[in-house]
């Protein structure tokens, strides 16, 4: 093997390694992700309730029969949530942030969390109820994902919380064209629209208030500049000379 042969194989190597080394910084997420340290306070997050959030509340006490006017059935028809719950009566946060409880009547949820909203109930339930204990959910918690993901759509959600990654996940992933550096979280905060830029290539990102998505978050994922240009060629031109210009470069190297 001569020399020359050597010299044209170590320059080949170096750089095809500067290529997957610039790639891997683009995609891999969560990147350096041991210098962050234990989230503890992850264990403690509760969504806030918001407005048009459905929920379900049910009032139980040592006499089950005192509990019956505070846990009136469906009025109408066969009403159906899914097929765990058929006929409960639900309540929806109006634009105001009230619901209209049955004894207690309207009572502002919307902006409390979980725990602090059952509090609240407990305390007017026990005007009339001796230690009431009760069972809230938000019945239709749901986010979105659209964008460079292999299947965009709605996710619902059933146990009240969901990382921003668990969703991309259940979106299939975002596709080797999908900017992981500056996904936008759309999310309604105190009667706003917020717009909020997330790096998931970050690992410090766990700690921003966007590693876990509110009820109706909204996420979209942006094309990087391939996709773009793609889209005006075709969806193979861009990869394609791409790969020429770098077998292109090879050659040259190899045959000078």
């Amino acid at each position: 093997m001569s020399f020359k042969f050597c010299i044209k194989f170590f320059l080949v190597t170096v750089l095809l390694t500067m290529v997957s080394c610039a790639s891997r910084k683009d995609i891999v997420y969560l990147q350096n992700v041991e210098t962050v340290g234990n989230q503890s306070d992850a264990l403690n997050y509760e969504p806030k309730l918001q407005n048009d959030d459905l929920l379900s509340i049910i009032v139980s006490a040592d006499q089950p029969e005192l509990t019956i006017p505070f846990n009136m059935p469906q009025i109408q028809g066969n009403y159906q949530i899914n097929e765990n719950q058929d006929g409960i009566k639900t309540y929806l946060i109006d634009a105001y942030g009230f619901i209209e409880f049955p004894v207690v009547g309207k009572i502002k949820l919307a902006g409390l969390s979980r725990s602090e909203a059952v509090t609240k109930l407990q305390t007017a339930v026990k005007e009339y109820i001796t230690n009431p204990t009760i069972n809230l959910r938000i019945l239709n918690y749901k986010v979105s994902v659209l964008g460079e993901v292999l299947k965009p759509g709605t996710i619902k959600i059933n146990s009240e919380r969901i990382t921003l990654l668990e969703a991309i996940s259940q979106a299939g992933d975002l596709t080797i064209y999908g900017k992981r550096d500056n996904i936008l979280v759309v999310r309604e905060s105190n009667g706003k629209m917020t717009y909020n830029r997330v790096d998931i290539t970050k690992a410090d990102f766990i700690n921003s208030p966007f590693y876990y998505l509110s009820q109706n978050d909204v996420v979209m994922v942006e094309p990087n500049k391939t996709r773009v240009n793609s889209s005006a060629v075709g969806p193979n031109v861009t990869t394609v000379i791409s790969a020429l210009s770098l077998l292109g470069t090879i050659l040259i190297i190899l045959t000078r």
